[in-house]
């Protein structure tokens, strides 16, 4: 083979090759949630129970204690190994997700900087456990809170991108959504309730949880699909 046809050949996979990368970074939004939905449902079940400011909490009630219980005790390692590996995850998940928007600079900035409160949360939430509460529950509020708006707006961004309306069109009504089950979660906390291992603030923490990474999930994959196109 010519010098030139190896160069001709090799400018005509460059693109190719950058695709496929593109791609593989979106899944980054599909691999977290699932890891992370994965750790405390297993950690959940063989949790025993933990310790947290000498209130001892046990057994492990999926239903009345948060994910962040699981934290503590004896699933604390692989619990917050669970949240930062996941937040790390999603982030380059969001990195593919915004390579792969073709839109104005300023919206995908936007909606990147947005989606990466979520993971950031994660993060902080994994390094700092629940007795160091200031920085656990900035992290919690991140990556709880944050979808509310970065759905909102991803979804507004991504109805005047073809391809991606109808995707944009479910991000607007998860929005909403999201923000009633916050509240209903927010309703739903006592501390003191947590504390007597009552109340249904862990279902109703889960069932947000699930819906909001939900999004994150359909984000990525479909962020992987359109990127694997040429």
């Amino acid at each position: 083979m010519s010098t030139s046809s190896r160069v001709l050949e090799a400018a005509y996979h460059q693109p190719e090759v950058a695709l496929r990368s593109r791609a593989w970074l979106a899944l980054g939004a599909v691999i977290g949630p699932l890891v992370f939905t994965l750790a405390w449902l297993v950690l959940g079940a063989v949790s025993p129970g933990y310790t947290v400011f000498g209130v001892h909490i046990a057994p492990y009630s999926p239903i009345a204690q948060p994910i962040s219980g699981l934290g503590m005790g004896v699933t604390a390692p692989y619990m917050n190994a669970a949240f930062v590996l996941s937040g790390l995850a999603m982030f380059i998940g969001v990195v593919g997700i915004y390579r792969a928007l073709h839109s104005r600079p300023v919206a995908r900035w936007l909606c990147a900087a947005l989606l990466a409160l979520t993971p950031l949360g994660l993060i902080l939430a994994g390094l700092f456990n629940l007795e160091s509460p200031m920085l656990h529950y900035v992290g919690a509020l991140l990556g709880l809170g944050s979808p509310v708006l970065s759905l909102l707006v991803t979804g507004l961004v991504l109805r005047g991108i073809p391809g991606w309306r109808r995707l944009g069109t479910g991000l607007l009504l998860a929005s909403p959504i999201s923000l009633v089950l916050l509240v209903v979660f927010f309703a739903s906390f006592d501390q003191a309730t947590t504390a007597a291992n009552q109340g249904i603030a862990g279902l109703t923490q889960r069932v947000l949880v699930l819906e909001e990474f939900a999004w994150f999930v359909a984000l990525g994959w479909f962020a992987y699909t359109r990127s694997g196109r040429r």
